[in-house]
């Protein structure tokens, strides 16, 4: 059994679409970043960066004891390990899904997120921030589209690289892009939408929070929470 510490942003999706893709058990245990629970001791001892998801694999493989895990990238590569799928073993075909990955961590992920906080949820509006992040998201569109022109997934077959990044192109509009502007990537994105895993992932997450895919109004008390750490709130 999976202990799987979620809440309902695009890295926690990543998670529970290879869960459901493999039909790994796990439950669910909910952290309202909102309201600061990922701060919790309990919580910093499997997630010392405050930040979901995490998990604790009770089951590991090869057996021992459980081993608990941060970091969705990292997540994504054990449980691939673990379960021998979305991860080939060709050492070519390995490197390709892993760099592809690592480009979501590094790239797609934070790029997008800044592109959230400073054109959704930042009070003060600043244009060059704004500029900044919706032009960098849109030059990794082009990529990613650029990726897609010749093949069905980013690594050929699908795998952890995609479902990496497939959470951070659903609100693209949030993002100020258009989809319409990136052919490839739109029907890769349409794809992968409609797999069954995708779909009861998602299914969870509504049930996880009723809220989900609701326009978020965060109050000054969640701002406080979500944007404004220093380094008092890990120690």
């Amino acid at each position: 059994m999976i202990d799987l510490y979620y809440w309902t942003t695009p890295n926690g999706h990543k998670i529970t679409m290879f869960l459901e893709e493999t039909g790994l058990p796990y439950r669910i245990i909910p952290i309202q970043i909102g309201k600061g629970e990922q701060f919790k001791p309990d919580f910093l001892k499997i997630s010392p960066n405050n930040r979901i998801p995490a998990m604790i694999d009770h089951e590991p493989k090869g057996g021992g004891k459980p081993i608990s895990i941060f970091e969705s990238g990292a997540m994504l590569l054990y449980l691939g390990e673990k379960t021998g799928k979305f991860l080939p073993a060709d050492l070519h075909a390995r490197y390709d899904v892993i760099q592809w990955t690592f480009w979501q961590m590094g790239g797609l992920g934070p790029m997008a997120g800044q592109n959230h906080h400073f054109n959704v949820y930042a009070q003060e509006k600043i244009k060059y921030a704004i500029d900044r992040y919706v032009n960098e998201t849109n030059r990794l569109y082009g990529v990613l589209n650029k990726r897609l022109a010749d093949r069905e997934f980013i690594a050929g077959d699908y795998s952890i690289a995609d479902m990496a990044s497939y959470p951070w192109v659903v609100p693209w509009k949030n993002q100020g892009q258009n989809i319409d502007d990136f052919p490839h990537l739109k029907r890769w994105l349409e794809t992968i939408r409609e797999r069954p895993a995708t779909l009861r992932a998602y299914a969870k997450a509504k049930e996880v929070n009723p809220n989900f895919g609701q326009p978020v109004n965060r109050t000054e008390e969640e701002r406080r929470i979500l944007f404004g750490q220093t380094a008092a709130v890990v120690r």
